[in-house]
């Protein structure tokens, strides 16, 4: 009876003690953190997965293909992409470019960018990665999926095929009527190549390719004059191309867009400042500078990581002030309470971080 006494006495007091600290916490803004909700900063936007690098392929001049396996992998649509976490940690997102009805791995493309390129690294790790390597992906998650349309139109510039691949197959599959348009440096440079002329054979005109070193730029304008009203117009490449098929797109098609890069702003920026409301401190962020900036030289410890707005690394909740989005990830629901700190910014002259 004593030894359950006492026992009986340990659990009362465990409770006690859980209670008392929970109205501590509620009651004290200062300890051990404000009481508010806690933040999203760095946290996966999916589960994580381990998957192995059973196969490391060049598929083209500067372009290496990896097939990851693993098992219960969840499924995805074509448009979709993953995060990739390097050896060094960090985040790089690749579009999957495999069989949409293989469940056992996840095939992904990179092309080398070197640093007079404005490479980063990223992309040199994965050129390193060997097969056996264990890596960590998040997702799949898809801002680029396939529209339903009565026929499409794809325009690809270089690596940009590979989320356009999965839609060859799956509109080819259907018996939809399409089209591509695929540049790129130079035949040798231009990645899945052979397939897509695989897929366009047999019908002129289906498959358009447009080598700059031997065909000069492709002819957007002429390929769009092509279209068919409600055509989906699908395109991914570098800005310029995107500009190009913003312009001569035909009226009655619709337009979806997957970028390299952050899209670029239009209107000049302005300084503002940015409230930490749990650290107490605000911080004055510069019209050619970013919030992400602002807050690591006060928190260096904030995560990030793509520094592009594509990642989520460094998503932040907004507890005040209206955000000018650049990012290319986030949904509208997301949008209304949270912003990715290394590319957007304040709509005015003041936001509130829950930091």
């Amino acid at each position: 009876m004593p030894r359950v006494r006492t026992l009986a006495l340990v659990a009362g007091g465990a409770v006690l003690a859980r209670r008392a600290l929970r109205r501590r916490v509620a009651s004290s803004p200062l300890w051990p953190l404000p009481a508010l909700e806690e933040p999203v900063s760095g946290r996966p936007r999916s589960r994580a997965l381990r998957l192995r690098v059973a196969r490391h392929e060049r598929v083209a001049e500067g372009v290496v293909q990896l097939r990851l396996e693993g098992t219960g992998l969840p499924p995805w649509t074509p448009g979709a992409h993953l995060d990739l976490v390097l050896p060094s940690g960090l985040v790089r997102q690749y579009s999957l470019c495999g069989d949409p009805a293989d469940s056992s791995s996840y095939t992904v493309a990179t092309r080398l960018i070197s640093a007079a390129q404005g490479g980063r690294g990223g992309s040199r790790e994965v050129h390193e990665l060997r097969e056996g390597t264990e890596v960590e992906v998040r997702g799949p998650r898809n801002r680029f999926p396939l529209a339903t349309a009565p026929s499409y139109a794809f325009v690809a510039g270089g690596i940009g095929i590979t989320p356009i691949l999965p839609m060859l197959r799956a509109v080819e599959a259907s018996g939809a009527p399409w089209r591509l348009l695929y540049g790129g440096r130079s035949r040798a440079t231009m990645p899945f190549l052979d397939e897509v002329e695989k897929l366009g054979a047999g019908r002129a005109g289906r498959v358009t390719v447009a080598a700059e070193d031997a065909d000069g730029l492709p002819d957007v304008a002429a390929f769009l004059g092509g279209a068919a009203e409600g055509a989906a117009v699908h395109v991914c490449g570098p800005e310029g191309l995107m500009e190009a098929v913003t312009a001569a797109l035909p009226a009655g098609c619709s337009l979806h867009l997957e970028r390299f890069s952050p899209r670029l702003s239009t209107e000049g920026d302005a300084a503002f400042e940015v409230e930490l409301r749990r650290s107490g401190r605000t911080v004055a962020v510069a019209a050619d500078s970013t919030v992400l900036a602002a807050v690591r030289a006060e928190l260096p410890d904030t995560a990030y990581s793509c520094e592009q707005g594509f990642c989520g690394t460094c998503q932040q909740r907004v507890l005040e002030g209206e955000i000018d989005h650049r990012d290319e990830l986030l949904t509208d629901d997301e949008r209304a309470a949270s912003m990715l700190i290394c590319v957007s910014r304040a709509r005015g002259e003041r936001l509130v971080l829950d930091l």
